[in-house]
């Protein structure tokens, strides 16, 4: 196995030198780089990553608490950021949280900590007060974190805006000349529900129809769950003409009760989903659904999170930022009757 030394030698060139070229810390002339990479092709070395990380102090791996991986969103989010993370050459240790409603996590934390990653990405779901260990007095004691969700104060995080989300889906319903438009909602403990349920009923309300609780079924974001809300909801209002899923699982179960029960979609029922998951567009009919872009969510908080680590090895501040995804409709027959 090559080593640093045979690059040098080859290179003709100092050790250190080679160690500045690999590692960016001193400026290398572009001829030095260029006979210093021809060595690595030529000798096929590969930089030894524990001696690097024991000497830059850095583990070069980043760490994701994520939770029900089950579901398409978070899935798609850490695909996001596992694309970014090996771009910048990160290494991903993933933890999840089976039950995201603890609020304990300090385990989690702590064995983070003793694995020495250079920072966290807290993906898992905004449940409750799951996030109610985040103060200054922990934040300090950890690398440097980016939280995925609600933005607070002092806070790195990112976000698409499931409200913003909702408003939109529950606009192009109305202007499709839909009004009695019923919800579908995952647990309303989870701050994504909450956050849609509330772009359903102020949007509602902005346009002068009634926000009717009748008109609201809890399920559980899967499509079993999604079919059995909306045969509560068409039994207890046969009048509703449009249903807004606030999943696009729980959506592929309005679709299928919809059918089930002799509902014509979209003639006599409208339908929307939420997350815009690649098997939508081949739904029955196509599903109009809103676009998260959950995999650029991951990537822009492994971007977000390189910037706080660098500031960090600099010593230089860690300065907080709030960035927010404005989801995109993205319209199919689910919705749109064809004249």
């Amino acid at each position: 196995m090559a080593t640093i030394v045979d690059v040098a030698t080859r290179a003709g060139v100092s050790v250190s030198t080679v160690s500045y070229a690999l590692s960016g810390s001193r400026p290398i002339s572009e001829e030095t780089k260029q006979r210093i990479q021809q060595a690595i092709a030529e000798l096929g070395y590969q930089p030894n990553k524990l001696a690097r990380s024991l000497v830059s102090r850095r583990s070069e791996s980043i760490a994701v608490v994520s939770s029900r991986l089950e579901f398409p969103g978070p899935a798609r989010t850490l695909v996001g950021i596992e694309q970014q993370a090996v771009e910048f050459g990160y290494s991903v240790i993933l933890s999840l949280l089976h039950e995201p409603a603890e609020a304990n996590v300090m385990p989690i934390l702590d064995a983070l900590v003793a694995r020495q990653a250079d920072g966290i990405i807290w993906a898992a779901s905004e449940i409750g007060d799951n996030r109610g260990w985040v103060g200054p007095e922990r934040l300090n004691n950890l690398p440097p974190i980016v939280f995925l969700g609600k933005p607070r104060p002092g806070l790195t995080t990112i976000s698409a805006d499931s409200y913003a989300g909702a408003c939109i889906a529950i606009q192009h319903l109305i202007d499709q000349g839909r009004r009695t438009i019923a919800l579908v909602t995952g647990s309303l403990n989870h701050r994504a529900a909450s956050l849609r349920f509330a772009g359903w009923e102020e949007t509602l309300q902005k346009n002068q129809l009634v926000p009717d609780s009748s008109l609201v079924a809890e399920a559980d974001w899967t499509a079993a769950g999604g079919n059995q809300a909306a045969r509560a909801l068409l039994a207890q209002r046969p009048a509703v003409d449009a249903i807004f899923a606030a999943s696009d699982l729980m959506a592929l179960g309005v679709l299928s009760a919809a059918r089930n029960l002799g509902r014509r979609v979209p003639d006599d029922l409208a339908v929307v989903g939420f997350d815009n998951v690649p098997e939508s567009e081949f739904y029955s009919p196509p599903l109009t659904t809103m676009y998260t872009r959950r995999d650029q969510v991951g990537r822009l908080a492994v971007q977000e999170l390189h910037r706080l680590i660098e500031a960090k090895h600099r010593g230089a501040p860690l300065e907080p930022s709030a960035r927010t995804i404005t989801p995109e409709l993205v319209i199919r027959a689910s919705s749109v009757v064809q004249r």
